[in-house]
């Protein structure tokens, strides 16, 4: 394995750093905001899987028990 000189490292390190394409505000609102609605519609998605699979768990109960 080489070995790599600290400084190397660190000059390496800002070199990529350099690379990075930061996002704007107006992209970081935006993002954030879909986060925040995309979180929402799975949650409601979610909330009705789990509202039939109990109503026809307790449907099919109710039918066979007693």
């Amino acid at each position: 394995m080489a070995t790599i000189n600290p400084l190397q490292f660190i000059q390496q390190v800002r070199g990529e750093v350099a690379k990075v394409v930061w996002p704007g505000g107006r992209e970081v609102l935006v993002t954030t905001v879909m986060v925040f609605i995309m979180a929402t519609l799975t949650a409601i998605f979610f909330f009705f899987v789990d509202w039939i699979i109990r109503s026809g768990l307790q449907f099919t109960l109710n039918f066979f028990g007693s």
